[in-house]
């Protein structure tokens, strides 16, 4: 590729990456060529590379790995998973638009649920709210949810259209109940026949199941969610750091970044 006059040196190569991935001359999950061989290939300098790799970083093209250099993402979405978001929020960039179809809003007794119970902090009542999405994106399953909240938040966001807007922005726009944090379990499942007819899939076909709980001030639970993800339409990526073993703190690093990457299989 011979450089143009008149257009950014940075511009003419992040557009000629962007065409060899739209065209599969690279591949998804393909290692770019490193900075120092775009470098020598364009005649430019390092500086003027890396910002063409950050235009397709923004663009969600491509992920870097420190140390090991740019790869060609698999769907063109990232978003990062040591924040905070809801349905509709995970899904901003990737292209998709984020509904969902509600099968269930109902009271229903936990009391003999422990576990809810406790996750909810509401040991000493027996009555929770239970609502029960399937999450689109443009109209095709995603994930399945459950949630249980206690009856006071449950009944906030009664009569709100849930098939459009998420339970955050209901708390947080309409009642002004911000959620602050959020505590993730992640483990393998599987699919069972309501779960297979819901997610459009086979029953014992394998998801990724996100246990949630959320929380408002004060630490104060405001929902517990069990999310079934459909694992060939979203997969997480984690950045993480090494302990260094000189150091004498005792301080827990935690993650850098964990992100759910949405798979594209059209």
């Amino acid at each position: 590729m011979d450089l143009k006059d008149g257009i950014a040196l940075h511009k003419q190569i992040s557009d000629w990456l962007k065409q060899q991935i739209e065209t599969g001359a690279l591949a998804s999950d393909e290692k770019l060529p490193s900075e120092n061989e775009l470098s020598k290939k364009f005649d430019v300098s390092r500086v003027t590379v890396r910002r063409a790799l950050q235009t397709l970083e923004n663009e969600q093209l491509i992920y870097r790995c420190q140390g090991l250099g740019s790869f060609v993402t698999d769907q063109r979405t990232h978003q990062s998973f040591s924040i905070l978001n809801d349905f509709t929020e995970e899904l901003e960039g990737s292209g998709l638009e984020a509904s969902s179809k509600l099968i269930s809003f109902e009271q229903v007794d936990i009391s003999d649920q422990k576990n809810l119970l406790s996750y909810l902090d509401i040991e000493n009542k027996k009555i929770a709210v239970q609502i029960e999405r399937v999450r689109l994106g443009d109209g095709e399953p995603i994930a399945y949810d459950i949630t249980w909240m206690p009856i006071f938040y449950g009944q906030l966001i009664e009569g709100y259209d849930l098939e459009e807007t998420t339970i955050f922005t209901i708390l947080e726009e309409e009642f002004d109940i911000p959620i602050e944090k959020g505590c993730y379990r992640i483990e393998a499942s599987m699919a069972d026949e309501k779960l297979a007819k819901h997610l459009n899939i086979d029953p014992q076909t394998p998801l990724l199941l996100m246990n949630r709980i959320s929380y408002t001030i004060g630490e104060k639970p405001v929902y517990y969610q069990k999310r079934y993800y459909r694992n060939d339409k979203m997969v997480f990526e984690l950045m993480a750091e090494r302990r260094n073993s000189n150091s004498e703190s005792d301080e827990e690093l935690p993650f850098k970044e964990m992100i759910p990457v949405f798979r594209d299989n059209t």
